[in-house]
């Protein structure tokens, strides 16, 4: 608009409806921006962009409907391109056994088009903001563990309520707030890598667990002289000492080999 010398007039009585648009009045003509829902609510007849609304949803863009005084004059066609990590983070999640679900606000259409070609396992399209904590809540009501990955404003709810919030470090400081972790560099491919890094960490807990617990189970009798009477065998104070010495080293340097591992 700049590059074509376009004057851009001030808007006023600005007002908007968090996943349906936003509308004001400029150079006093009422105008509203967003999606079908804001133009129906309003009685717009948007059938005369239809199809090319549809066209371009099929293509896994977002076609945002424009009206000035209650008549359609346009499409606004945005898209977000799929990041070239995004693939091979979605295929280790399945393969690591995680179900995977696309919650968004954009059209059916759109988000099916994006589901496909990510191949996630469900995809919710159609969810206002307010109802994605609500999509989350239902899940956990069904017994799911559920990791929530965002970074809107609009995720914020979704992501508190989730068991754990996942946050972009691209996006919004409220979105990070809300979250238990964050992916500094904003690439999903962390989000598989810290899946493999928790299950190994509490296998390497309960591995650790057993050696606590063996030398206990053997050591602790055998010092307290328990099989003395019956097998003659006793520990020195010596040996006992530096047998729980051993069972620290033990249970440490398992654990480090989890500085070790292949993420």
């Amino acid at each position: 608009a700049a590059a074509r010398g376009v004057a851009f007039e001030r808007a006023s009585g600005f007002d908007s409806d968090p996943g349906l648009g936003v509308w004001g009045d400029v150079a006093g003509r009422a105008v509203l921006v967003g999606n079908l829902r804001l133009m129906e609510r309003h009685g717009v007849d948007v059938s005369s962009l239809r199809e090319r609304a549809d066209d371009e949803r099929s293509q896994g863009s977002t076609a945002i409907y424009v009206a000035v005084e209650r008549q359609a004059a346009g499409l606004l066609v945005v898209a977000d391109a799929i990041k070239a990590t995004t693939p091979e983070a979605i295929a280790a999640l399945r393969h690591a056994g995680v179900r995977i679900i696309m919650l968004t606000g954009d059209d059916e259409t759109t988000a099916r088009a994006v589901g496909k070609a990510l191949q996630v396992d469900e995809v919710v399209a159609n969810v206002l903001p307010q109802d994605k904590a609500t999509v989350v809540r239902d899940l956990q009501a069904k017994g799911e563990v559920v990791a929530m990955a965002g970074d809107g404003v609009n995720d914020a709810p979704a992501l508190a309520q989730a068991d754990v919030g996942i946050a972009m470090g691209t996006g919004t400081d409220v979105a990070m707030e809300s979250a238990g972790v964050t992916l500094v560099k904003g690439d999903l491919r962390g989000i598989a890598r810290a899946v493999r890094l928790s299950r190994r960490t509490m296998s390497n807990i309960r591995q650790n667990l057993v050696f606590a617990f063996g030398y206990n189970a053997l050591g602790v009798p055998l010092a307290a002289g328990v099989l003395y009477p019956v097998f003659g065998l006793l520990l020195s104070p010596i040996i006992a000492s530096l047998a729980m010495s051993l069972s620290s080293v033990s249970v440490v340097g398992n654990a480090l080999r989890l500085r070790s591992a292949r993420l």
